[in-house]
């Protein structure tokens, strides 16, 4: 009974904000113009990143893979809600669902890690600054990175094969823009027990766990801040983590309000417009805050703009 419910599930429903036509209309342009800002900005930092010598170092080689984190995580879902806002017809296919709900797992779970990890790399580079090159070689960079990239994809992979498989019975109809874990979940008609295990035990390891590792990174970084004897000194300390400090500060944020707050029955629109908001928003955000904040970026990236003005 169980392999013939699947075989007949083919498509899923998008419920969206099919019931706000308004809306739809309102959030195309807005959701657009953030995902192209999300694109370019990520771009950027990748190329400038390679581009210029001087941001060869541990720190922007883990920025790299974050700006790339975002721009495979939004581009996982992002072109077919554009599509969807403006069609009537919001479907997409079980093969579809099922890789739309592993990658997005696998970046974002990718994204718990590697914040950490550079957590790690902010916190050798300024309590251990005389060790901090044979610390963090490159070598090691390459593991931590390959290894948060591996690790996700697998889990996810897991996960999404175990949700997948179980019989949906009934209407299809997914309550979100997007083939959601949960709200696929919830269409299930099986016994989910070992689904929801799956995804409780995947939470705590990728959110407390990697959170808690970076507020320890962070006191250990503030304890040699105030020990630094110039406000000077303590002043280009602070700098060279204050831009990952705000992006944890957003990204963990956000997630801790969407995922730790009371669950409702019915799904609400205003659950699926803060979804928006920490999906499109927060990694269309987290090039602004690098370059901003921080002067290398901004500094490398006139010297290859310069450099390319001279070319011409």
């Amino acid at each position: 009974m169980e392999s013939v419910n699947r075989t007949m599930v083919s498509q899923f429903f998008l419920k969206g904000f099919s019931g706000y036509p308004v809306l739809e209309h309102m959030l195309f342009p807005l959701c657009l113009a953030m995902y192209l800002v999300t694109l370019l900005g990520n771009t950027a930092i990748v190329a400038v990143s390679i581009l210029d010598t001087r941001l060869h170092t541990p720190m922007y080689f883990f920025l790299g893979n974050l700006s790339i984190l975002d721009i495979c995580y939004t581009s996982t879902f992002v072109p077919l809600m554009l599509v969807h806002l403006l069609s009537s017809q919001k479907t997409i296919s079980f093969i579809g669902c099922a890789i739309q709900i592993c990658l997005s797992l696998s970046t974002g779970s990718t994204e718990c890690l590697l914040l950490a990890i550079m957590a790690y790399d902010r916190c050798l580079a300024i309590c251990r600054p005389l060790r901090y090159p044979m610390l963090m070689s490159p070598r090691l960079c390459l593991l931590l990175a390959g290894a948060a990239w591996v690790l996700c994809l697998l889990k996810s992979v897991t996960e999404t094969v175990i949700v997948m498989r179980l019989p949906f019975c009934g209407h299809h109809m997914v309550s979100h823009f997007t083939c959601e874990i949960l709200a696929v979940l919830k269409l299930a008609c099986g016994d989910t027990s070992v689904s929801e295990a799956f995804l409780l035990v995947g939470a705590i390891l990728l959110l407390p766990v990697p959170l808690t590792f970076i507020c320890l990174s962070y006191m250990l970084i503030l304890a040699t801040i105030l020990r630094v004897p110039s406000a000077a000194g303590r002043r280009k300390a602070f700098s060279t983590c204050s831009a990952h400090l705000a992006v944890v500060l957003l990204f963990y944020g956000t997630v801790i309000f969407m995922y730790m707050k009371p669950k409702s029955k019915e799904a609400r629109i205003s659950d699926e417009v803060f979804t928006i908001l920490y999906a499109v928003v927060t990694p269309m955000l987290n090039p602004v805050i690098y370059s901003l904040r921080n002067k290398e970026v901004k500094e490398a990236v006139r010297t290859v703009w310069g450099r390319r003005k001279a070319r011409r």
